[in-house]
């Protein structure tokens, strides 16, 4: 199996009446959402607030999001269709797309709103793809093998800093989506290894990817897909965070976070955006000792914009990759026409595919990279840099 390495600033704009209003609307969508969620399985053994000497963060910290476990389904049993079939997809829509062993697929946003949790098999490798709208962390990981068990995910129905609490059936234990890691629990301390996922518009992997797997509307669950049950959040208060918001950009703002070894970085999309040429921006630098390269393209939707997704307001999608193309780390710019490569002006795609120039049918090794509102990646990295350009 292929592995991967893990690895100007905005100024709040005051809120005014008319955000206020999309928030409430977004509220009401919120409860009405969380009415739909009823039932589910019994709670996790591994229950907050109860004293745990081996938690990894105090358990008084893990709060209830509304749902109850698995109140919000996972899927575990995904169906696909060709990319032909997926008509209901507008071409804007945000996707999350995985490619492994050559097994590419895209999860729709429109999906993983009202199910957050994928327990798949991508490229023969047990994996685990997750999106949190709260968050907009779109994630996937490795499912490892515990006890000759292959571990699968629901959704605990808690939040940690506002993000996914997932829990793993087998032992119950809870994990941060946003950490990887058990924190609660029989498995506390146990990290799963990070698949690398962009969040891309649908025409954009549909034009790469023509012969992948699409995820399929067909889940067992009565969904309204390709509605956004928080309308408005991704413009307004973070309500369900707790802790203190880092004051160096708004609480929604959109950026790609960066870990590789001691280095923390977060890309804002506004600073990606204003440094565009056409549709296309780029961003390099140093960190951990490696040489990293973020693409940024215009196009991708919100997935919690508006009520109805393909009807929300652009903001871009990412790509994060390691630089060096043959043993040389060439400096990468956006033109109006695409990312060129300054030394041999080959033309590379938001997938860190090379498709036309001298370096034609190379690819960049993908870096492990997280999409997150400030408020969440800043929570869970307070020491992360801004990069400004």
């Amino acid at each position: 199996m292929r592995k991967n390495q893990t690895v100007p600033i905005a100024c709040p704009r005051p809120f005014g009446p008319h955000l206020v209003v999309r928030i409430a609307a977004g509220v009401i969508g919120l409860l009405l959402f969380l009415a739909a969620c009823g039932g589910g399985a019994e709670a996790p053994s591994s229950q907050p607030g109860t004293a745990d000497p081996s938690a990894l963060v105090d358990p008084s910290e893990i709060i209830s999001g509304g749902p109850p476990p698995d109140g919000i389904p996972p899927i575990d049993e995904p169906k696909f269709i060709r990319p032909s079939e997926a008509t209901w997809l507008a071409p804007q829509e945000p996707v999350i797309a995985i490619d492994l062993n050559g097994d590419a697929r895209a999860y729709p946003a429109q999906i993983m709103t009202w199910h957050e949790i994928v327990n798949d098999t991508v490229g023969g490798v047990p994996v685990t793809v997750t999106y949190c709208p709260l968050c907009n962390t779109g994630i996937a990981f490795e499912r490892p093998t515990i006890d000759g068990e292959v571990l699968d995910f629901g959704t605990s129905g808690k939040l940690y800093h506002s993000n996914l609490v997932m829990y793993d059936r087998q032992t119950q234990s809870l994990w941060p989506q946003v950490l990887g890691q058990a924190v609660v629990g029989p498995l506390t301390g146990t990290r799963l290894e990070f698949v690398p996922v962009q969040m891309v518009a649908w025409a954009d992997w549909r034009a790469a990817n023509p012969g992948g797997k699409v995820l399929s509307r067909d889940t067992g669950a009565l969904r309204d897909y390709g509605t956004n049950p928080y309308v408005g959040y991704d413009s307004g208060d973070p309500f369900l965070f707790k802790g203190e918001v880092d004051p160096r950009l708004p609480p929604t703002a959109r950026v790609v976070g960066v870990r590789v070894g001691p280095d923390v970085t977060a890309f804002p999309y506004s600073a990606l955006h204003d440094r565009r040429a056409g549709d296309w921006s780029v961003a390099q630098a140093a960190l951990g000792g490696r040489q990293v390269v973020v693409f940024w393209k215009q196009g991708a939707l919100s997935a919690v914009d508006r009520a109805v997704i393909a009807e929300s307001r652009e903001v871009g999608a990412t790509g994060v990759f390691d630089a060096r193309v043959s043993g040389r780390v060439p400096t990468f710019g956006a033109t109006a026409q695409g990312i060129v490569d300054d030394q041999t002006r080959t033309r590379w795609d938001l997938f860190g595919r090379a498709f036309d120039g001298p370096l034609a049918g190379q690819e960049l090794q993908r870096v492990i990279s997280i999409e997150s509102f400030w408020f969440d990646w800043a929570a869970f990295h307070p020491a992360t840099r801004i990069w400004a350009g």
